[in-house]
């Protein structure tokens, strides 16, 4: 095994932590490189949306893209046992499991594999998804392949539960100036309107607040217009 790439790549992976993180392009050099470093034949991402249904996200080609559709289209795979358990499912001939996955193995035969091996995207208690490596000949895989695999498919899922964490927070912090923003257009209006007509700033913000609900307005929106002078805003500046 290329040391040097399998180094790289860990790298690459983590680096999603602070680059632009570009979800697909992400997930592609996931498949690809452990098409080219860990012997698979081919190699797919499933991952969960927000209702927790398996969608393909990745695939190393489009033969087991179309068979990561069947899988989810049939309910019926290692790669959704994987999800499900939480557990890695290891199969290293498909042909003894017809019976387990009956409609799955004939396709993964007809696309021309014959082993696979799917390993959770996982951290702690939470699932994410699947890494799935499909394999054409069936027999024993090399010793380091699926803790190497899993061992990918775990900085994986960290970059991506660190990129959701951020996209929350930053939406959350975003929500957060947008509200103190607001707070302080209206605290400039209810002192703008208490001095022109001579009332106390409870009065005012009642004022304003009955303006906007009676205009049908955003008190913030209303409040920016009245500090402006933008707007007439008939029988509020009267």
């Amino acid at each position: 095994m290329n040391q040097r790439l399998l180094a790289k790549t860990f790298v690459e992976l983590a680096d999603n932590l602070v680059a632009d993180f570009d979800l697909i392009d992400f997930l592609r050099l996931l498949t690809d490189r452990c098409v080219g470093m860990l012997g698979a034949s081919a190699a797919g991402v499933l991952l969960a949306d927000r209702d927790g249904e398996l969608r393909v996200m990745a695939a190393s080609d489009e033969q087991v893209r179309l068979l990561e559709l069947f899988q989810l289209q049939n309910d019926e795979g290692p790669c959704l046992d994987c999800f499900r358990t939480g557990a890695p499912v290891i199969v290293a001939n498909l042909s003894g499991e017809s019976d387990r996955w009956p409609r799955f193995v004939a396709a993964a035969h007809r696309s021309g594999f014959g082993a696979v091996q799917a390993l959770p995207m996982r951290l702690r208690n939470e699932v994410v998804g699947a890494l799935n490596l499909f394999h054409a000949t069936p027999g024993p895989f090399e010793p380091d392949s699926t803790p190497l695999a899993q061992a990918l498919a775990d900085v994986a899922t960290i970059s991506l539960l660190q990129q959701r964490t951020a996209q929350r927070s930053t939406v959350l912090n975003e929500q957060l100036q947008s509200a103190l923003n607001s707070r302080v257009l209206i605290e400039q209006a209810k002192g703008k309107l208490a001095e022109r007509r001579g009332i106390d700033m409870e009065q005012a913000f009642t004022t304003l607040r009955g303006y906007a609900r009676a205009h049908n307005r955003r008190l913030s929106d209303l409040a920016r217009a009245f500090i402006d002078d933008s707007e007439a805003l008939p029988g509020l500046r009267s």
